[in-house]
C-alpha cells in the first residue's frame, strides 16, 4: 500500500502527463475518450463540495490516474476524473499502467488485481489520502448482472459476441454511471479529510 514508503515521490508524480497531454498520446478510442469528457458535467453542489475540500489545508490538491486506453472502465472514468479536477483546482497526473508496474503494485484491487482506472488523492505535501479504484458500486452489481443476463439469454455465445453485447449495454448505463463516479469520490474525499468543515 501507499503510504511513506511509496515509489510515488513528488518527482516522480511530477513525470505523469497531464490530461490533455495523454489525449495526444493514446492510440485507439480517442473519440470515445471525447465523447465521455463531453458527457461528464459535474453538478453546481458537486462543484462546490469538491472546491470546499480542495481549500482544507489536509484537503486533496493533487490526483494520480492509472489507466490504459484499451480499457473500458478508462475511457468512461478517465473523463470524469478530468472534469473533478478541472472543476476543483486539483492537478492531475496520468501514468500508463502497463509501464508503471511499480506504481500499480501500491493500489491493487483487492489486494490482488491490476485494476483500472486509478485515482490516488494527495495533499499539497504529497501525503496519501486515498484512492479510489476501476468503477462505482453501483456499476460492479450492474455490469456483474449483465453478464450474467446475456449468458443466460445465449449459453453458447462466442467471445467476441459476449464482448461486443457487452459494451452495447454498458454503453447504456454510461450517464448513470459517470454520475456514480463522481459521488463516490466525493463521499470518498469527504470521509478521508474530514467534512464538513470544521467551525471556525
Amino acid at each position: 500500500m501507499a503510504r511513506e514508503t511509496s515509489v510515488v515521490t513528488p518527482e516522480r508524480y511530477s513525470q505523469g502527463f497531464d490530461y490533455l497531454a495523454y489525449m495526444n498520446e493514446i492510440k485507439v478510442n480517442k473519440a470515445r475518450f471525447e465523447g465521455f469528457y463531453e458527457a461528464s458535467i459535474l453538478s453546481d453542489e458537486d462543484v462546490r463540495a469538491l472546491k470546499d475540500l480542495v481549500s482544507r489545508e489536509n484537503g486533496p490538491k493533487k490526483m494520480l490516474v492509472l489507466g490504459e486506453d484499451w480499457c473500458g472502465d478508462v475511457i468512461r472514468g478517465m473523463p470524469v476524473l478530468a472534469r473533478i479536477c478541472e472543476a476543483s483546482g486539483m492537478e492531475m497526473r496520468i501514468f500508463p499502467r502497463d509501464t508503471h508496474h511499480d506504481i500499480m503494485n501500491e493500489f491493487l484491487k483487492e489486494g490482488q488485481w491490476m485494476s483500472i482506472p486509478v485515482a490516488v488523492f494527495y495533499t499539497g505535501d504529497h501525503d496519501y489520502i486515498c484512492h479510489w479504484i476501476e468503477r462505482p458500486a453501483v456499476a460492479e452489481r450492474e455490469m456483474h448482472q449483465i453478464e450474467v443476463d446475456i449468458r443466460a439469454e445465449n449459453p453458447d455465445i462466442d467471445d467476441q459476441a459476449f464482448g461486443r453485447e457487452r459494451r452495447a449495454r454498458t454503453a447504456a448505463k454510461a450517464d448513470e454511471w459517470i454520475a456514480a463516479t463522481v459521488v463516490e469520490i466525493r463521499e470518498l474525499l469527504e470521509k478521508s479529510v474530514g467534512y464538513p468543515s470544521p467551525l471556525p
